[in-house]
């Protein structure tokens, strides 16, 4: 046993926990917007549309807060790599939080007209703005704690949050839609958990406020000015494989959740609480997937566990809707569990890997630049694809070839990223020798 094992370092264990409820609650506040995107949001605030027109408004508001996340990550990486790591989530979390909560307050458009689906608009922009800094902070404080030899293990902790969150998000949603009348849901039911989230943020503060800063940035060389330029000009090679290498995660994601959630209950006439009980199952198998790869990440190698659960996911995309779309819930469970399951093995071994691409100066801009990248790519088109595909088609089939396309884009992708497994961060050429193994790339910032 390590001296930093959790079980005997009191500041990693806390840490771990500040790292997994703070992006559980931030990716509550993410995902209950999909949810409702998925079964509210098109009536309430895009009613003169029609059902397919309020439904594809209401997927591209929330395609917006994926273009928001680099910025994001920009702001919130330049203050990170400047500042620290600490401060600059805590500020992330309140405007997730407060941004969240005031969506559940909105009027709908048959209150403030046209001014409801605006706000609605620059409500979900901050949003992904604060979502942009959570995840890479969070994944430093980690990465740059944690010994080399765990640093997948410790990484599990973060890539947990999102599965928590939108295991609550989706849990909150189906109790509250299976107590209320549909009246009644549409009316106010809605609005409960996104003001839920008030709450949530309180948790997360004290948490967050307790934990240290992170050893290697107190150790860190002097800061460089602005590190997106930094991180541009010297790793911007690596940004754009890494944000490649992981947009087949969010695409299948949020294809198997917020658009198959829209698509089995209006199209395919399934009952909504079943979908979403379907999707409780799957968050389950997601978070143990995750576990289990960000583990074998330490043994196996980042890269080699990448690739092999992306070839599968890309496997699994081509049955995902035909299994869908027989309407027997059997085979829907395979799906909808099956994919989730595969997803958490994609995401297993990312919270270690990205933060190993970069040398410390930049590495809060950096990896969360890549992984907000990968965001934009993958989970803010798809849904919009995937609508007009079956629009166009009259069944989800022709959406399961553009999700297996995403993927072989994502597994060339990984091809030409190095292996990062142990990976000394303290060094500050880290990020320059890992792109040089890959391809040509300028010196190191320093």
């Amino acid at each position: 046993m390590t001296s930093h094992d959790t079980r005997t370092d009191p500041g990693l264990r806390r840490i771990a926990v500040a790292a997994f409820i703070g992006t559980a609650i931030e990716y509550y506040d993410f995902f209950i917007y999909g949810t409702a995107a998925a079964l509210v949001f098109g009536r309430v605030f895009f009613p003169g549309l029609g059902t397919a027109g309020a439904l594809f408004a209401a997927f591209s508001v929330y395609a917006v807060a994926f273009l928001a996340r680099p910025l994001g990550a920009v702001l919130f990486g330049h203050f990170g790599d400047r500042l620290g790591r600490k401060t600059t989530l805590v500020v992330s979390l309140l405007l997730m939080g407060l941004s969240t909560a005031a969506v559940g307050l909105l009027p709908g458009y048959g209150g403030w007209g046209t001014w409801a689906p605006a706000l609605l608009v620059v409500l979900r922009v901050c949003q992904g703005v604060g979502l942009g800094g959570e995840w890479g902070g969070a994944a430093l404080l980690l990465a740059e704690h944690a010994p080399p030899e765990r640093r997948g293990r410790y990484g599990a902790y973060l890539q947990l949050g999102p599965c928590v969150g939108f295991f609550l998000a989706t849990g909150v949603f189906l109790a509250l839609s299976e107590a209320l009348s549909d009246a009644a849901f549409m009316a106010w039911g809605w609005r409960v958990p996104f003001l839920a989230s008030l709450v949530l943020v309180a948790v997360g503060l004290f948490v967050r406020l307790r934990i240290a800063e992170s050893p290697l940035f107190r150790d860190r060389a002097e800061p460089v000015e602005v590190p997106v330029l930094t991180v541009l000009r010297d790793h911007g090679r690596t940004v754009l494989l890494g944000g490649g290498a992981i947009m087949i995660g969010y695409a299948l994601f949020y294809l198997t959740t917020t658009y198959a959630l829209a698509y089995a209950t209006m199209d395919l006439g399934v009952a909504r609480g079943l979908v979403m009980g379907l999707l409780l199952v799957g968050a389950v198998a997601k978070g143990s997937a995750a576990w289990f790869t960000a583990g074998r990440s330490d043994r196996w190698g980042r890269r080699r566990v990448l690739q092999f659960a992306t070839v599968l996911a890309a496997g699994w995309s081509l049955v995902l809707f035909p299994l869908l779309e027989t309407v027997r819930v059997p085979l829907m469970a395979i799906a909808l569990v099956g994919a989730m399951a595969v997803l958490g093995g994609l995401f297993g071994p990312v919270a270690a890997y990205l933060p190993e691409l970069f040398p410390t100066n930049v590495r809060y801009t950096g990896a969360s630049l890549t992984y907000n990248l990968g965001g934009v790519v993958g989970g803010a088109t798809a849904p919009l694809v995937a609508t007009r595909l079956t629009g166009a088609f009259g069944t989800a089939e022709p959406v399961g070839w553009y999700l297996a396309g995403v993927g072989l884009v994502s597994v060339l992708c990984l091809c030409a990223l190095p292996e990062t497994r142990g990976s000394d961060l303290a060094a500050t050429g880290v990020a320059s020798a890992v792109s040089a193994s890959a391809g040509p790339a300028s010196a190191p910032a320093q």
